[in-house]
C-alpha cells in the first residue's frame, strides 16, 4: 500500500501527533492514515522516540501525596468502560482498523446521511475542537465549490478524486487551508470515500450550500 501513496502528512502534524497534541479528530486521520502508510508511520514512530528520550532526560520529578490515589481511581474508572470492539471483518476491509472502531465495523456500518447530489456523510463523535466525517461521493460526482476558514485534512479510503491541486487515491492525504479553494471530483470508474475532519467551518461558494451548511453540520 504504501508504495502506491504520492501524499503524505506532513512533518508538523506527525510531531503534533506524536506529541499528543491534536484535536481527536485530526489525531483520527493521522492514525488511520499511518496504519495505512509505511512512510508516515516510520517518521511518527522517530518522533515518539525523540519525546521519549526527552522525558527520560527530563529527571525525577515530586509527586503529591494524592498522586497515587487519583491515578488508581482513574484506572478503576477506565476498567469499568466498555470498549468499542469492532467485529472481525470477513472480506478485505474498505476501513482500516482506527477507523473501524469508531464506526463499529467496516463500510456496511456506516450510517450515511444524504447531503445532496448523490453524496453522503456519516459524522463521527468527536471532542468539540475539531470535527471528523466519512464521505462517499458517487463515481463521477463533486463536492460542491469551497474554500476553507481552517484546516481541513482529507483522506482516501476508497476509490480517488481530482481537484484544481492534484489527484488523490487510497492513502493519500490533502492537507487544506484558507488559501485553497476546490471542488473535489470522483473519479469515473468508481465511488470514493473519504475521512475528513476540519477545525473550523468551510466556505462555500454557491448559495444552496451555504443556505444547507448549518443542517449539514459541514
Amino acid at each position: 500500500m504504501s508504495n502506491d501513496i504520492k501524499h503524505h502528512l506532513p512533518d508538523h502534524l506527525l510531531m503534533a501527533y506524536a506529541a499528543g497534541n491534536l484535536p481527536e479528530a485530526f489525531s483520527l486521520v493521522v492514525a488511520t492514515h499511518i496504519s495505512m502508510c509505511d512512510t508516515c508511520r516510520a517518521v511518527a514512530e522517530s518522533y515518539d522516540a525523540v519525546g521519549g528520550e526527552m522525558l527520560e532526560q527530563a529527571g525525577v520529578q515530586d509527586m503529591s501525596s494524592e498522586s497515587l490515589t487519583q491515578v488508581m481511581a482513574r484506572i478503576a474508572g477506565e476498567a469499568q468502560e466498555k470498549p468499542r470492539i469492532a467485529p472481525i471483518p470477513a472480506k478485505p476491509a474498505v476501513l482500516p482498523a482506527p477507523l473501524r472502531a469508531y464506526v463499529g465495523g467496516d463500510e456496511d456500518a456506516i450510517r450515511w446521511r444524504p447531503v445532496g447530489g448523490g453524496v453522503k456523510q456519516s459524522i463521527l463523535t468527536m471532542s468539540n475542537k475539531a470535527s471528523a466525517r466519512l464521505l462517499f461521493i458517487p463515481a463521477g460526482a463533486a463536492v460542491p465549490d469551497h474554500g476553507h476558514n481552517g484546516t481541513e485534512l482529507t483522506l482516501v479510503l476508497r476509490g480517488a478524486f481530482q481537484d484544481e491541486t492534484d489527484h488523490f487515491g487510497r492513502g493519500d492525504v490533502e492537507v487544506a487551508d484558507e488559501d485553497l479553494n476546490h471542488m473535489p471530483v470522483a473519479d469515473i470508474g468508481e465511488d470514493c470515500i473519504c475521512l475528513a475532519a476540519t477545525d473550523a467551518p468551510l466556505r462555500f461558494n454557491s448559495f444552496l450550500p451555504r443556505l444547507a451548511q448549518r443542517f449539514l453540520r459541514i
